[in-house]
């Protein structure tokens, strides 16, 4: 059974080149052995979802232009998520103020065409369907 997120759980994009963490801010006052609890509405960039060291995605636009300006080499830039849409799935039985808890089996998706996963929910004993 999945395990609920929590706060500083660790994240890994499928074109970062370093994990990153989730932070949740305490706005639904539900907490998850110790840290507060992440719902699939906790995927704004630079918010909760923090850079994956530099990105190596051939659809970003400055991946493209650092990559032609080095001749076509492919060139990583640093990287900044762009999380638009909620997480997907979730655990739609289980809610924190009326929104889906995020369990350790949801993907967010990256306007740069990375895919967000969740390495480490924070959490070991708070399973979740």
């Amino acid at each position: 059974m999945p395990n609920q997120v929590a706060m500083n759980a660790v994240l890994q994009c499928s074109f970062g080149a370093a994990p990153a963490s989730l932070l949740v801010l305490p706005t639904n006052r539900v907490m998850a052995e110790g840290p507060p609890a992440a719902t699939i509405m906790d995927h704004l960039p630079m918010v909760n979802i923090t850079p994956f060291g530099a990105c190596n995605s051939p659809s970003s636009p400055l991946v493209i232009a650092a990559t032609a300006a080095a001749m076509g080499v492919m060139t990583p830039v640093p990287c900044l998520p762009v999380t638009t849409a909620p997480w997907i799935v979730g655990s739609p039985t289980v809610l924190i103020a009326g929104i889906p808890a995020l369990n350790d089996t949801a993907k967010c998706l990256c306007s740069m065409g990375g895919m967000i996963e969740i390495k480490f929910p924070a959490t070991l004993k708070t399973h979740i369907p």
